[in-house]
C-alpha cells in the first residue's frame, strides 16, 4: 500500500496538475452527490496510505541507523523476536486500520446503493456491440437516442443522454449481447450491464451544467474502445424543452 501511494503520488505531481486536481487526488471533477462519497473516501485512503507510508519509511531508516550491526562488532544489534508487545502491536494496528477502512467502504458503499421509490427521471441503458441506446422517461413521455461506433464522445455518431440537474436519476441497465460496463468518469463509480441481469442505481445530479465523457469499461469485442457516448447536465427549463421535442418528434 505504501509503494503504491507513492507511485500515484509521484505519477499526479508529473502531470502538474492544479490545486484543484490536487484536492481530488488525481479523481475527476464529481457531477454528482454519489461522487462526493467516492470522492472523501478517495481521499481518506490516500491520506492512510501516506501516513502508513510514512510511518513504515520512518522506522525503517531509524532501524538501519540505529540497529545494524556494526564494523568493528562481533554483537548483533538487541533482537525483537518473540517480543509479546511488539507482536501485539503490528498484529493490533494494521487489524484497526482494516476494520476501519472497511467502515467507511461499506458506509459509502450502501449509500451509493440506495434506491428511492420515486426518482425523477428513469434513464434504461442498453449497451450493445459497439455503442449505447438511451430511453428516458419523466412524466409520461419518453425520449430515446440510439448511438453508433464514435471515434470522440464529441462525435455526432456518439449518443448524447441529457439529463437535468439537481434531480434523482435512475439507469437500468441491459444487455442484448455480451457483458458492458456503463462508465461516466464524473460520477466516479461504474455499473456492469449484463445479459440477462436487471443491473439498477440511482445518483442525486449537481449544479454542474456541461457536458462530460461516458464509454464501455468493460473489454467487449472489436469495437469497444469505439463505445463512447455523452452526459450533457442541463438546467430543468432546458431538460423540458429537450424531453417534450424529443416526444414530439417520435
Amino acid at each position: 500500500m505504501p509503494r503504491t501511494a507513492a507511485l500515484a503520488l509521484l505519477l499526479v505531481s508529473a502531470t502538474a496538475c492544479s490545486a484543484e486536481e490536487w484536492s481530488r487526488g488525481g479523481m475527476p471533477k464529481g457531477i454528482t452527490k454519489q461522487a462526493e462519497a467516492v470522492q472523501s473516501l478517495w481521499n481518506g485512503s490516500w491520506i492512510a496510505a501516506l501516513a502508513t507510508g510514512a510511518v513504515v519509511w520512518g522506522l525503517i531508516l531509524w532501524s538501519a541507523a540505529f540497529h545494524r550491526k556494526r564494523k568493528n562488532s562481533a554483537e548483533l544489534p538487541p533482537q525483537v523476536r518473540y517480543n509479546l508487545p511488539i507482536e501485539m502491536l503490528y498484529t493490533i494496528v494494521p487489524l484497526i486500520m482494516v476494520s476501519v477502512l472497511f467502515y467507511f467502504t461499506a458506509r459509502d458503499q450502501n449509500y451509493i446503493n440506495e434506491m428511492s421509490a420515486t426518482p425523477d427521471v428513469k434513464v434504461k441503458v442498453e449497451g450493445f456491440q459497439w455503442s449505447w441506446r438511451f430511453t428516458t422517461e419523466v412524466g409520461g413521455k419518453q425520449a430515446q437516442v440510439i448511438g453508433r461506433p464514435a471515434d470522440s464522445y464529441k462525435a455526432a455518431e456518439a449518443p448524447e443522454l441529457v439529463l437535468p440537474v439537481k434531480k434523482r436519476i435512475e439507469f437500468d441497465l441491459v444487455s442484448p449481447d455480451v457483458i458492458h460496463s456503463f462508465w461516466v468518469p464524473a460520477f466516479q463509480f461504474k455499473r456492469d450491464v449484463i445479459p440477462g441481469v436487471q443491473n439498477k442505481f440511482q445518483v442525486e445530479t449537481l449544479d454542474e451544467p456541461g457536458t462530460y465523457a461516458g464509454r464501455c469499461a468493460e473489454l467487449c469485442g472489436v469495437d469497444h474502445s469505439r463505445m463512447l457516448f455523452r452526459v450533457k447536465l442541463v438546467s430543468q427549463a432546458e431538460f423540458d424543452q429537450y424531453i417534450a421535442s424529443q416526444a414530439g418528434a417520435q
